[in-house]
């Protein structure tokens, strides 16, 4: 037997199908208490910006303590003129024993742009540039110097009377490095070599000019002495004179004033004369006995010149290294090679003498005995000279 179903909605009350979207009272209130909610909440949820958007905003607020300025590369390439070509490549490449030496002046400068424009500003880049790493490329802070050619150091000299180099071993192994520009000899060009014997050119080669204390006594003091001996090794055979007076005690001996008054006296010319001037370790950096050195030697300097015929340069000693002997480290360490230069800057320039600092473009140069640069250093300090000479 079959069962009927049958299905009668009549009487019956149908629900609709959308019965679940009618509005009732409860729904409503729920409703409204859920978008009161959310305006109570809106200022709290932050705005949903892009990075770019913020970044002008933030930075526009902050305060900036640091007042150095940065350019968008740490060191940009040197101008794009015939004048800094010689900059960009290795002049030392037609020297003599230039691969036997192993230097390059590229190891020596890193050329940037742009250039000092006067000697304030390049004295201030020279003292205060450096290397970055031990023994790395040396450059100015803020502004560069030149790396000139052998021929362009002849130009230079030769627009001076004379240049006198008054101080200790330091301004000897400037004058040295002058001669190697000179004689585009890296192998002896600060040395009297013209007279060496086999085992003493076998001993004094290269670095050893400097480092080795029997070489470093042997190193040329005049120009004039080079043109005498061995003339034919000059890049420029008149017009120059560059000369050294070793005067390192205080007291300073008679004999020495005399052999000065020589050298910074005569010839009425009309080119004008530079004395640089270097003092310190030998009086233990004691500043007042430096004053009394350097006002010494200017006295005797004003003795036999007119005020207006003449300009000078004091260079403070290079910092010191790891081989220096452990009884000078408290008073000829770095720390008090750093207040020397600082003080003795202050002195130099209250008696119109400029200055040049040379503590912080040494501290990482290689310093064989802990005292003196080795033959690398001593260029750079010979070339921060020129550059000098070249602005007067």
């Amino acid at each position: 037997m079959t069962r009927k179903w049958s299905y009668n909605w009549r009487g019956v009350a149908r629900p609709s199908r959308f019965s679940g979207l009618r509005i009732s009272p409860i729904r409503v209130i729920i409703m409204l208490a859920g978008i009161s909610l959310l305006l109570l909440i809106r200022d709290q949820i932050p705005h949903i910006t892009t990075l770019s958007q913020q970044q002008p905003a933030e930075l526009a607020q902050l305060t900036v303590l640091n007042t150095t300025s940065v350019p968008f590369t740490a060191f940009q390439s040197p101008e794009l003129i015939k004048y800094r070509e010689p900059d960009t490549i290795d002049t030392f490449a037609s020297y003599k024993f230039r691969n036997a030496c192993n230097i390059s002046s590229l190891d020596l400068h890193t050329p940037f742009r742009p250039l000092c424009p006067d000697r304030a500003s390049i004295l201030t880049a020279m003292a205060s540039g450096g290397r970055i790493g031990l023994d790395a490329p040396y450059m100015p802070r803020g502004c560069d110097m030149r790396w000139f050619t052998s021929e362009e150091v002849c130009e230079i000299l030769q627009r001076f009377d004379r240049i006198v180099l008054v101080g200790d071993s330091m301004l000897r192994h400037v004058i040295g490095s002058i001669n190697i520009l000179l004689r585009k000899d890296l192998g002896y060009g600060a040395v009297t070599d013209w007279n060496f014997s086999v085992e003493e050119r076998k001993d004094c080669f290269c670095n050893e000019q400097f480092d080795v204390k029997a070489c470093s006594v042997q190193g040329i003091y005049s120009t004039a002495d080079v043109l005498k001996h061995d003339s034919e090794s000059m890049s420029c055979h008149t017009g120059i004179n560059v000369i050294m007076e070793e005067i390192v005690r205080f007291p300073i001996p008679p004999e020495e004033l005399g052999r000065l008054k020589v050298a910074a006296g005569g010839r009425d010319s009309s080119k004008p004369k530079a004395f640089i001037f270097g003092h310190g370790l030998w009086s233990n950096l004691d500043l007042q006995k430096a004053i009394m050195w350097l006002e010494t030697v200017v006295f005797v300097i004003h003795e036999v010149n007119k005020p207006t015929a003449w300009q000078s340069l004091l260079l403070t000693p290079n910092a010191s290294g790891k081989e220096k002997p452990d009884e000078w480290i408290v008073t000829q360490g770095n720390k008090a090679l750093m207040l020397f230069e600082e003080a003795m800057g202050i002195e130099a320039r209250k008696k119109g003498i400029e200055h040049l600092g040379t503590w912080n473009m040494s501290i990482q140069g290689n310093k064989y005995d802990g005292v003196h640069l080795d033959m690398k250093g001593n260029l750079v300090k010979a070339m921060m000279v020129l550059n000098w000479l070249n602005m007067l």
